[in-house]
């Protein structure tokens, strides 16, 4: 019972954890029509400014709402597809290395581009794991129109890929 309370009173320390990004949240959404007003070309450049700011000391958790509200429009623009406020979350969650746990058909492989996104910008490669052999591909070319929007490169590798298979399906950024 006291539980019970605690948790009516406080929220759990999942709620409490979801209300320290809903400013992040906030501050994406506040971005999003300046963002629908950009070009291809300037989203493919804002990523080259971003990068340019993680290269000069600027820390990813500062760059995050530009960052995702970049791959939104990303998104948007290529799969008609644009993230909820509850998929930002969960590329935050992604992004801070912690579980984002989401039930099928809630738009995992969309999330995973925004933590994705954001820590290439670093210039290192990143890679997403998946489950099985189908989903690795099916994944990678499907989020890929996304990568590429944003001037970033897609691959995969699953089984029983030989060495000159594995070079041609793995590229990096």
């Amino acid at each position: 019972m006291l539980n019970f309370l605690s948790k009516k009173i406080f929220g759990s320390s999942n709620d409490r954890v979801i209300k320290k990004f809903l400013p992040l949240v906030d501050k994406v959404n506040q971005l999003e029509k300046t963002y629908e007003k950009l070009t291809d070309d300037q989203i493919l450049n804002k990523t080259k400014e971003l990068r340019q700011q993680v290269k000069n000391g600027k820390p990813l958790d500062d760059i995050i709402p530009d960052a995702f509200s970049n791959v939104r429009e990303a998104a948007k623009r290529s799969l008609g597809q644009r993230h909820y406020d509850v998929q930002i979350i969960g590329g935050i969650v992604l992004h801070r290395g912690m579980i984002a746990e989401m039930k099928t058909g809630e738009g995992k492989t969309l999330v995973s581009t925004l933590s994705a996104y954001l820590n290439s910008l670093q210039n290192n490669s990143v890679h997403i794991v998946t489950v099985n052999d189908y989903l690795a591909k099916r994944d990678s070319e499907w989020m890929g129109v996304v990568y590429e929007k944003l001037g970033l490169k897609t691959g995969y590798i699953v089984n029983g890929m030989d060495e000159n298979e594995r070079k041609k399906h793995t590229l990096q950024t």
